[in-house]
């Protein structure tokens, strides 16, 4: 077996080496069998990227000419620091070599013989009897790992860092022990809603309230145990720890207060407890011990391999770099990002995977004191498991609406939102000019898409199973604004969004959003709401499908009331148009209806096109008034199959003899089988 697979690894080799001089690459050869005291051929291949990219370095200041590749053999490559790539490594391309699973990680493989049983130690009596033989221990200080990361405040408001340690059995993350395992326990009254920084409280006083049952007085050491929870809004999660528990009283008292302060009464009012070792009772539960550096978890019998994440930073960062493409690589194991592009130009990630991390994948942006970037990107990725969200894709000039062009395509986006649970998207979109298309986001408990700035395109994305366990969310998220508009989202599929849960929309313009072009998309089963215009103008819907939902469109006039404040001079809006100096170029030209915001009363809803839609089965067509709305008569709606090839299967492409073509003037046929991520690209 072990010559068959090195002759297959030569084989590979060799026609991937004529494959890349064909295109005037020279390789440099890493393996997790080489030595960097080698040469970087294939014979004598390098042990660390690090060295080929010093390697290559050399011979250009040497003189020699590029373009340079770095083709990397079967195996897992073990990252304790950041790669860095800049301007001296313009011109590089990275690879796995062909066909050869190739695993960068930030974790330290353990062997599980170090997996020691709990039953019959001296440790045993810190777990109930019930299941203290399905518990294992691995004493982490004596295999050298001290570093265990910190249990932190984290949720909205709150800046992203890099997560605690985490375990991984068999590839899969396992998560800190908490009760209940699978609901929450409801907040019956507060006693103290602590500080609350949102109405101007600036203290640090935690919050105390009451629960029901009994179950905490099992904790026999209350010592930094945490709580986690959608105290105020369904749409503001967050993390406190403990200061106390008061099983007689029955009242928890928190030691950092919750920014909206802490309330009860909703059904998202509640909380679970975390990080207590006597509720590791269920495979993919861990503790750690972090006095003795012992890590506990319930073995789930049979253990391949065991991980914990260490690194912190992310594995590679491009920061002002060109032309650089990392493919067929896996991302894997690691507390924080994967792969950071920063002022960089075309630089791609292609065929890369990107899984069990404790941040989102991929952050791609401009540093503050960098140049603007642009042409970077992810195409036929796949991100999954992340702690927080899936891209961060930035990048563009807001001040001269010079687009960056930075995009992910063709990529599988799904089972985000691990431990940061909102606000932290599949796609977290922004600057101006960038592209989300032919992208599959999926199994979120918040948004798919998260938008702020100018000019983005949206096309042909499949978008489902999001917004699964929060309120007034949408799967395409933006607001609070009116100069960020010029968004095009056409040819997408919206479809079970929020099912189950109340205030869901497929498309939210919150609290004054402008500007966005929706064109083309279908929306079945799309939430309570699948449009919900919150007080803003110039929106358009053209062309849509929608079908099977509560309501069409809804539409409101919250600047002329409750959200007034936003329109007052000196507040958020006048602000942030000053900022761009919005009745000047290039945004006067731009967006000319921009120039004259503050002239024809900016808290009432205009130009908000609604045309050329169809509707099927919807419940109520408009909920708002509708005086909001430009609402043509060139709308159709019916309770019936409209036409599509097969509605049984979810297929909505429109048959040629579909009554839409009669009915609805100028109705261009949306190209269903284009949506979604497309094979053989």
């Amino acid at each position: 077996m072990i010559i068959f697979s090195k002759k297959r690894y030569l084989l590979s080799l060799v026609s991937l080496m004529m494959s890349l001089m064909s295109f005037g690459l020279k390789p440099v050869y890493v393996s997790t069998t080489g030595s960097d005291s080698g040469d970087g051929s294939y014979k004598n291949p390098f042990f660390t990227l690090q060295k080929a990219r010093d390697h290559i370095r050399s011979k250009k200041i040497s003189g020699e000419e590029g373009p340079f590749s770095i083709l990397l053999g079967k195996g897992d490559y073990y990252f304790d620091h950041t790669l860095t790539f800049d301007k001296q490594d313009n011109g590089l391309f990275i690879s796995a070599v062909k066909n050869e699973k190739v695993r960068f990680t930030g974790g330290i493989s353990i062997d599980p013989a170090e997996a020691l049983p709990v039953a019959g130690s001296e440790k045993g009596e810190l777990f109930p009897l019930n299941v203290r033989n399905h518990i294992s221990m691995i004493n982490l200080t004596k295999l050298g790992i001290a570093d265990f990361g910190d249990l932190t405040q984290f949720g909205f408001g709150h800046p992203l860092t890099a997560s605690a340690m985490e375990l991984f059995i068999n590839g899969k993350a396992s998560h800190l022990s908490r009760w209940p395992n699978d609901s929450i326990v409801p907040v019956v009254s507060v006693l103290d809603k602590g500080s609350v920084f949102a109405e101007g409280d600036k203290g640090r006083r935690g919050g105390k309230f009451t629960y029901s049952g009994s179950h905490p007085s099992i904790w026999k050491n209350q010592k930094d145990i945490w709580i986690f929870g959608y105290f105020k809004y369904g749409w503001a999660d967050d993390a406190v720890q403990l200061a106390s528990i008061d099983t007689l009283g029955k009242v928890l008292t928190t030691v950092q207060p919750h920014l909206y302060g802490f309330s009860s009464g909703k059904k998202w009012n509640g909380w679970y407890a975390y990080n207590i070792p006597e509720e590791v009772d269920e495979p993919g539960e861990l503790y750690i011990d972090r006095r003795e550096g012992i890590l506990y978890f319930y073995n789930p019998g049979k253990i391949d391999q065991l991980e914990v994440s260490v690194l912190k930073d992310p594995f590679i960062i491009m920061n002002g770099a060109s032309d650089i493409t990392i493919k067929d690589i896996e991302f894997e194991s690691a507390r924080g990002a994967g792969v950071e592009i920063k002022s960089s130009n075309d630089c791609v990630l292609k065929k890369c995977s990107f899984r069990n991390l404790g941040l989102y994948a991929v952050n791609i942006s401009d540093s503050k004191d960098g140049a603007a970037g642009s042409k970077n990107g992810l195409i036929d990725c796949s991100i999954s498991e992340t702690g927080a969200g899936g891209v961060q894709l930035f990048g563009g000039d807001r001040k001269t609406l010079t687009a960056s062009a930075n995009f992910v395509t063709n990529c599988s986006i799904h089972e985000f939102n691990r431990i940061t649970k909102t606000y932290c998207a599949g796609v977290q979109i922004g600057g101006v000019g960038n592209r989300i298309s032919h992208c599959e986001i999926f199994d979120s408990p918040h948004v798919a898409i998260l938008l702020s700035g100018n000019d983005h395109l949206i096309e042909f994305n499949d978008i489902h199973d999001v917004c699964q366990s929060t309120d007034d969310v949408g799967a395409l998220y933006y607001g609070r604004n009116p100069s960020e508009r010029g968004h095009q989202v056409r040819y997408n599929y919206f479809h079970e969004i929020g099912l189950n849960h109340a205030n869901t929309s497929a498309i939210y313009h919150d609290d004054g959003a402008c500007g966005m072009a929706v064109f083309g998309n279908i929306l079945y089963k799309a939430g309570s709401w699948p449009s919900l215009i919150g007080g803003g103008s110039d929106n358009s819907y053209v062309n849509n499908i929608f079908i099977d939902c509560p309501v069409g469109i809804y539409v409101d006039d919250r600047l002329l009331n409750w959200a007034k404040e936003m329109v007052a001079k000196g507040d958020v809006f006048d602000i942030d148009l000053k900022d761009i100096n919005y009745n000047k170029p290039p945004y006067s030209v731009r967006y000319p209806e921009l120039a004259g915001y503050w002239d024809e009363n900016p808290a009432m809803p205009k130009r908000n096109i609604v045309d050329k839609n169809v509707f099927v089965r919807i419940d109520k067509l408009i909920q708002g008034d509708k005086k909001y709305l430009n609402y043509s008569d060139n709308n159709f709606v019916t309770n019936s199959d409209p036409g599509f090839e097969n509605e049984k299967d979810h297929i909505f492409k429109l048959k040629d003899s579909s009554k839409i073509f009669r009915k609805v003037y100028g109705f261009i046929p949306i190209p269903f089988e284009k949506i979604g991520i497309q094979k053989n690209k």
